[in-house]
């Protein structure tokens, strides 16, 4: 997905549900379909792409960067996300 058609889709994703403080995991930024097999409800994504187009836009510089609470556990400022949102 091109950057313009990211943007485009970024508009009109709502972001006033979300709480202005805490993380989010990337799960729920980019959301997940739900999965019976392993009892997995679907998430709705709050950035509708997908996780690889997410990440590669993190290293782009295109979305916000994450902080580490750990060495392999990335979590995202929901008011980085927010602030985003709304400056696309």
């Amino acid at each position: 997905m091109n950057s313009g058609n990211a943007m485009q889709i970024l508009k009109e994703t709502p972001a006033d549900d979300m709480p202005v403080e805490g993380f989010l995991r990337l799960v729920q930024i980019v959301g997940r379909k739900a999965n019976p097999a392993k009892n997995q409800a679907a998430i709705p994504p709050i950035i509708p792409i997908s996780k690889t187009s997410f990440l590669s836009g993190v290293k782009k510089g295109i979305f916000p960067a994450p902080v580490y609470l750990g060495e392999r556990t990335p979590l995202w400022k929901k008011s980085d996300i927010r602030r985003f949102i709304e400056q696309s």
